[in-house]
């Protein structure tokens, strides 16, 4: 396409018209927004003799195959050109729809053939126009992805819009989101909290557990202690108490 925005610098009339058909026979050439916005391309449109290139022009850009046969006040194309408008009409219909049908395809391409049909889109694939494919069993295309378009005058405004519309509602989600992480955070940290609080209440009552026992433990100690004592005490008491009787008797 360089080449063709360098040529439309200097040609004008007849001389662009030729141009804009070379163009739309060019091997890998599906783009053609910045030749339809050249000054001297823009010319033609008041040209009563080429404007019909001009609007040509403009459906290769954004248009479809069944706008130009709906129309007769445009040139007439050569194959290698409607092959490229029709598979350039492909991807304008995968936009609303990822299946399509191969009726649908036929209508709007105006090709009788599901064989010629079937190559115009292997074509496509190829030619990287196109990501998908064939359903010979349920008779339709599925695209997974296509190439972008230019966008027709008036759609930018729309696109800026919906682009917008996109950022605002990103924005709100990821401030909703922002939100809920914000709560967990604190959720988590109140319960690393309360789980700090808890192992140190608990390791506070073990210790004053293992306090109780020892205490318990001694006191018992000291019991048995005393009870030992006072026994040996007795009995003392009454081997000497035996003593005394013997010492009288005898």
């Amino acid at each position: 396409m360089d080449a063709f925005l360098v040529l439309a610098k200097s040609a004008k009339g007849a001389a662009c018209a030729q141009l804009i058909l070379d163009a739309l026979s060019a091997p890998g050439v599906f783009v053609f927004g910045e030749l339809v916005e050249s000054a001297n391309v823009k010319e033609l449109a008041s040209s009563d003799k080429y404007r019909g290139h001009f609007h040509l022009l403009r459906l290769f850009a954004y248009g479809t195959f069944s706008e130009y046969a709906d129309s007769e006040q445009l040139p007439e194309l050569n194959q290698q050109q409607m092959n490229k408008l029709r598979q350039l009409s492909i991807v304008s219909l995968s936009k609303s729809s990822k299946v399509l049908p191969y009726v649908q395809l036929q209508q709007e391409l105006h090709i009788s053939n599901i064989r010629e049909l079937e190559d115009l889109i292997i074509d496509a694939i190829y030619l990287d126009i196109i990501e998908g494919k064939l359903d010979q069993k349920g008779m339709c295309l599925r695209v997974e992805n296509a190439m972008g378009r230019d966008l027709k005058p008036g759609e930018t405004q729309h696109l800026l819009q919906v682009l917008t519309d996109w950022t605002e509602t990103s924005e709100k989600i990821l401030a909703l989101i922002d939100s809920e992480l914000e709560a967990v955070t604190k959720s988590d940290a109140d319960f690393s909290a309360s789980k700090a609080l808890y192992e140190k209440n608990l390791e506070s009552a073990k210790v004053d557990a293992n306090k109780a026992s020892a205490r318990s433990a001694f006191h018992d100690g000291e019991g048995y202690d005393r009870m030992d004592q006072e026994g040996a005490s007795g009995r003392g008491f009454a081997a000497k108490k035996a003593v005394r009787g013997k010492s009288r008797k005898q």
